[in-house]
């Protein structure tokens, strides 16, 4: 899930429309597993075609991101590679709460618990071959770039945002400022009533804009410092020292400059933390990608989602209508504006 900064920040909200002209990298992996948790039947059961197959995420990924393109933006996905080893810890651990959290779901609705079923169904979402793949055909169908990470895929975005390729770095994790993004935009993807996962409470999800050097300057401190505040907080590749949350890690660097003065400070050691540093600041990226809109194959796209996985396909075809009508609008504001410009 990423490190949790939400004590440090108060993020600008926006709309959609705020975002329009804009291109934007969008964390797949992270994305994916939002649609897995949240589109759900009521007693939490996913989407599923007649062959029991999961379509939950095909159906976010072709209606949310008509809505995306709709409002003007366009949307590159960028999707993980191999994991680095010290996230080996992180992933067994994330297994064995959905393990945990299936058990739960099933006694819930063998009990007729309904809400406690859904609760429970949301942290069962887990990324199958299938699901990755089904994804990505999807998204090249549609004509959306898909971007190939080395490893992590918000590393990546972080990257693509950094060289100036996208303006934005989208994801629901505040990781992109510790892996570099100039601009970070959070719930882009997941707007609306959401429900808290494992309580029985709900709150609007807005649309957030991080204007990452702004922050770093709110906080006092630089990119480098944030990193080790999070390190000894805990991050995907490490648990943390006990206790220690953004607020008491801030002051701590603060205090001492930097993690080797805090864990003297504290008579702590971190395992790999130089590593893990490097994970953030100097990542491993890949230049080898296009960013160019490509023409939707109205053929394929009705082939994934209408024969194999049983969409309606007045429905499917309603939405490649939206998407064309909103690429030809984009593209002749664009021209437009290209023609004011050479008058003035």
């Amino acid at each position: 899930m990423g490190v949790n900064l939400t004590g440090l920040t108060e993020p600008k909200n926006i709309e959609l429309a705020d975002l329009k002209g804009r291109t934007v990298a969008i964390d797949a992996y992270n994305t994916i597993y939002q649609f897995l948790s949240i589109i759900r039947q009521p007693d939490g059961s996913p989407l599923t075609d007649s062959q029991g197959r999961v379509t939950s995420h095909l159906s976010g990924l072709l209606y949310r991101t008509a809505n995306l393109i709709e409002s003007g933006i366009s949307p590159s996905f960028v999707f993980d590679g191999i994991p680095h080893e010290l996230k080996t810890g992180t992933i067994m651990e994330r297994r064995a709460r959905r393990e945990k959290a299936e058990k739960e779901w099933e006694d819930a609705v063998e009990e007729g618990d309904i809400k406690k079923a859904f609760s429970k169904a949301q942290q069962t979402s887990r990324m199958t071959p299938e699901i990755k793949e089904t994804s990505r055909s999807l998204l090249e169908f549609l004509g959306i770039p898909v971007v190939n990470a080395p490893s992590d895929g918000e590393a990546q975005a972080a990257y693509m945002n950094r060289k100036g390729d996208v303006w934005a770095s989208a994801s629901q994790d505040f990781d992109s400022i510790l892996y570099g993004a100039p601009t970070l935009v959070r719930n882009m993807t997941i707007t609306g009533r959401r429900k808290i996962p494992g309580r029985d409470q709900y709150r609007d999800v807005k649309i957030e804009l991080i204007d990452c050097d702004a922050f770093l300057k709110e906080i006092g401190t630089t990119r480098e410092q944030l990193v080790d505040v999070c390190i000894l907080m805990g991050t995907d590749f490490n648990p943390g020292i006990g206790g220690i949350g953004p607020k008491k890690g801030l002051k701590l660097i603060r205090t001492h400059g930097d993690l080797e003065g805090v864990m003297r400070h504290l008579g702590e050691e971190i395992d790999n933390y130089e590593e893990i540093r490097n994970i953030f600041l100097r990542s491993t990226y890949s230049d080898d990608h296009d960013l160019t809109v490509k023409k939707i194959d109205t053929e394929k796209v009705c082939e994934l989602m209408c024969e194999q996985h049983d969409f309606s396909k007045e429905r499917v075809l309603a939405v490649i209508d939206r998407i064309e009508n909103s690429r030809k609008a984009e593209e002749a504001r664009k021209k437009q504006r290209s023609l004011f410009d050479s008058w003035g």
